[in-house]
């Protein structure tokens, strides 16, 4: 298998073909469309923390770490007395979204060492890049089909040229869509850490395109695609590898760029309309109404009382008698662990599970 070469080594015009044109323009235009309909959520929050939680749940089953809605919203709300391990750690997952969109945010770049914190918060260690050899992909069949760099100096050198390729627009005249699928497939082949490169990986693709301002906030999330074409997937990667087939890549990605946008676009519409139903409904049944309660419901598809005392500054036995007052609405779900309770937002949980269905709260 030849050896992994700096990406700017291709030749930008292969990419020029009708086909991945094509894809390109289509693709294009539906991640604009799901830039605009993101913008229209007024508290941009609500979609970072609940579709991040949902990528956290979807790129963690491609690593065979599988967890359900219901588990993964417990453990949000209360992780003291809840103890899935699958679900500590697609929570992981998100908070290292944060802190990779937290660094593109404030300084512009992605820089490697971004990336290795990215990781760092994902597998809660200091391991950084690959020291020593050993590492191997393999197949189901535990035959192995691909051996990445194995040398420490070349691993550092890799990612020292992936960096500037990901930063410096100069290098490559190319659409950052095409740019992001070669990114994505370098930073699988070089599997520069030891574990949590394929987390890491995807976590990238989202805030590179961030970064080039493609998306203001970390919304396209690629994983629910791969989960669906994981065979596609993992066969398109070793093809680049062994017959530079890059072009079939590109097409792969530009497909589940323009699929995902799609599907999220519905997804904020959902949200959207599950939001202003509570809203207006909210207001004209409860005195207790603001713009920060609505905010608060729909920034956690599980809460607690604890929650809303933080996040309204209200007393205890104001967050509870809010929360009781909406769940005998109908709003909320009310449910017992332990000693603790935590309250279900019906309508958002619904969205999240894919129920196509909004669930309507009965009528004050």
């Amino acid at each position: 298998m030849p050896p992994i070469r700096p990406l700017e080594q291709l030749n930008p015009s292969r990419f020029e073909t009708s086909a991945i044109l094509k894809k390109l323009a289509s693709s294009s235009r539906k991640l604009a469309e799901l830039k605009g309909v993101a913008a229209s959520i007024p508290n941009q929050g609500i979609l970072i923390n609940t579709l991040g939680l949902q990528e956290a749940k979807d790129s963690s089953e491609i690593e065979n770490i599988v967890t359900t809605h219901d588990e993964l919203f417990k453990d949000d709300v209360l992780p003291a007395t809840f103890t899935n391990s699958a679900a500590k750690e697609v929570l992981r997952y998100r908070q290292a979204l944060r802190v990779g969109f937290e660094q593109v945010r404030a300084s512009s770049l992605l820089t490697a060492r971004h990336i290795i914190e990215i990781q760092s918060e994902l597998e809660r260690n200091n391991a950084g890049f690959r020291k020593l050899p050993g590492t191997a992909l393999k197949d189901g069949a535990g035959q192995t089909i691909y051996t990445p760099p194995q040398n420490p100096d070349e691993i550092v050198a890799l990612m020292s040229d992936l960096e500037r390729f990901i930063n410096e627009q100069s290098l490559f005249d190319a659409d950052p869509l095409i740019k992001m699928a070669l990114i994505h497939h370098q930073f699988e082949s070089i599997h520069p850490f030891y574990d949590g490169n394929g987390r890491t990986g995807r976590i990238v693709n989202v805030l590179y395109l961030v970064k080039e301002g493609l998306l203001d906030i970390p919304v396209l999330y690629l994983s629910n695609h791969i989960v669906r074409t994981k065979p596609a997937y993992y066969r398109l990667l070793q093809t680049v590898r062994e017959d530079d087939t890059w072009e079939d890549w590109v097409l792969y990605l530009l497909e589940a760029v323009e699929q995902t946008a799609g599907q999220t676009i519905a997804t904020i519409h959902a949200i959207k309309t599950a939001l202003f139903d509570y809203k207006q409904r909210i207001r004209f049944g409860y005195k207790f109404y603001s713009q920060d309660l609505i905010n608060h419901l729909f920034m956690h598809p599980y809460t607690k009382i604890e929650f809303v005392q933080r996040d309204l500054q209200v007393s205890r036995l104001t967050a509870t008698k809010y929360l009781d007052a909406l769940a005998a609405g109908g709003f909320l779900q009310k449910q017992r662990i332990g000693r603790g309770n935590y309250y279900v937002n019906l309508a958002l949980s619904a969205v999240l599970q894919g129920e196509s269905k909004l669930l309507t709260a009965h009528p004050q």
